[in-house]
């Protein structure tokens, strides 16, 4: 987590058992997200409530990047009518954590989705010493790009032919493409979906 816990009671007496469960509790979840930027917790006990007992809330809000926020709102009756604590913080933390567990499994899914905005290429000349090559789309443009814009340190993989998927921008020297992901085997002109496509220039075709 980039940023230290942030944690209030309102109306609640801050007694140490209490910290320590929570901070125990945030901490695990860092398993299942790595990407936690900050994390505050609320605990509070409504002065008017109509259950008997006075039940304790507790409200966690994590950020993660781009502005992402998860929170959850563990309300009175949403756990079993009691005055302890303990209950209501671990239910809450759980609901937070499969939360996040969710969010992880649906940016997973969105990773291996290909972006519409992205474009396809074939890598047309490569000068592997100087550490950057070409590509050219079905359209006939060609695209400069250097080794450190292809993802995970594929580019001693790369080979005249392969075809790659990128993120198109104008470079100070002309189109150039970024975010390089290859999609096939190194070497090998076109995908089993590509052999199909109508938009893919004739000399793409294997022989």
């Amino acid at each position: 987590m980039q940023t230290p816990l942030e944690l209030n009671f309102h109306d609640v007496d801050r007694s140490p058992w209490s910290e320590q469960l929570i901070r125990e509790r945030v901490d695990r979840l860092e398993r299942y997200s790595d990407e936690i930027v900050s994390c505050h917790v609320i605990v509070s006990q409504p002065h008017q409530h109509q259950h008997k007992g006075n039940p304790y809330k507790v409200n966690i809000e994590v950020r993660l990047p781009q502005n992402r926020r998860l929170v959850v709102n563990q309300e009175p009756d949403m756990v079993e009518q009691e005055s302890r604590l303990s209950p209501v913080i671990n239910a809450a933390f759980d609901a937070m954590e499969r939360r996040l567990e969710k969010s992880g499994e649906e940016r997973r899914r969105d990773a291996l989705t290909p972006d519409p905005q992205e474009s396809r290429g074939l890598v047309v000349r490569l000068f592997e010493d100087q550490g950057y090559g070409f590509l050219r789309t079905p359209d006939d443009r060609e695209f400069y790009f250097h080794r450190n814009a292809v993802l995970n340190d594929d580019f001693p993989r790369l080979a005249v032919g392969t075809e790659v998927r990128f993120e198109p921008e104008m470079g100070e020297a002309g189109p150039q493409a970024s975010t390089v992901r290859l999609i096939n085997k190194p070497g090998e002109r076109e995908t089993g979906d590509t052999r199909e496509r109508d938009d893919v220039p004739p000399d793409w075709r294997n022989a």
